[in-house]
Order: structure tokens, then sequence, then C-alpha cells
């Protein structure tokens, strides 16, 4: 038996595949990631009911098993019906990755600049939840873990 926090074997399988500069994305339940991520990406469905298993479960699990270089959160609107300043879910992510060694604050960019982050070929793994909150889909660059010198 594993004692790791994350015992999802298709996860732990890309994540023994992917390397320092790999990116991981932990998709909402929004966000049409069988249209706008990179095809050679693994994709992963702990979609099961709307609101089950949350991006930031997922966030946890992840940063048990891998360090985390960079965070980039998709930006919301500035005017309309989703415009919001930060959205709370973002604290929630900044606080999983400060407690878990990961202290780089979150980067954002706009809707379509983040469907262009996601169809990078850097993509190795999709996440997707069933996360309800809105401007929850979150970009992970993995990290390097610091050998013995």
């Amino acid at each position: 038996m594993l004692k790791t926090q994350l015992l999802h074997p298709e996860i732990l399988e890309q994540l023994a595949r992917s390397g320092h500069g790999s990116k991981i994305l932990i998709a909402d339940g929004n966000f049409p990631f069988q249209t706008k991520s990179h095809p050679s990406a693994r994709r992963v469905f702990l979609n099961l009911t709307p609101g089950t298993l949350g991006c930031v479960e997922v966030l946890k699990a992840l940063c048990s098993a891998i360090v985390v270089e960079s965070a980039l959160v998709m930006a919301p609107p500035a005017q309309g019906e989703y415009a919001i300043e930060k959205p709370a879910i973002w604290e929630e992510f900044e606080q999983v990755l400060r407690e878990s060694g990961n202290p780089s604050p979150l980067g954002s960019v706009g809707r379509f600049n983040f469907y262009d982050a996601c169809a990078s070929p850097d993509l190795s793994l999709v996440i997707a939840t069933g996360e309800q909150k809105i401007f929850a889909n979150l970009m992970l660059t993995v990290g390097v873990v610091r050998g013995v010198n």
C-alpha cells in the first residue's frame, strides 16, 4: 500500500512520465478540457457529480507528490456578468501551495491566453473535476526535486 496522499493510479503514472516544466491542468466543471487542451495530454475524469471532488482537494493531493514551480489561473473578465475582482477559491489555492512548501504566487492570464497555454504540448495531464466554483481552473508547472549536492 502506498503511503502518499495521492493514490490514483492514472495520475501517479502520468506524474512519473512528466518532468520539470511539464504542465498539469486541474479543470473545473465548466472547462472545455476536450477541445481546449493539447490532444496528447492524458485526461483523467474525476467529475462524477457536480461539486464532488473539487479543485482544492486535487491540488492538495498533487502537492503531496510533486514540487510546484508555478501556478496559473484564468482571470475573470473586467466587465460583464462574470466580472469579479478575485475569486475566493484563489485564496484557497494560495494557502494549499504555501502549506505544501510551494510559495509561488498565482499568475493570472485572460481566458483565451489560458486556453492557449492549455494547448501547449507541455501539457502532460488534465484532471477534470466536478468543481462548481467559477474561475477555479489551475495550471501547475512541475518543479525540480532538489537532490543532494
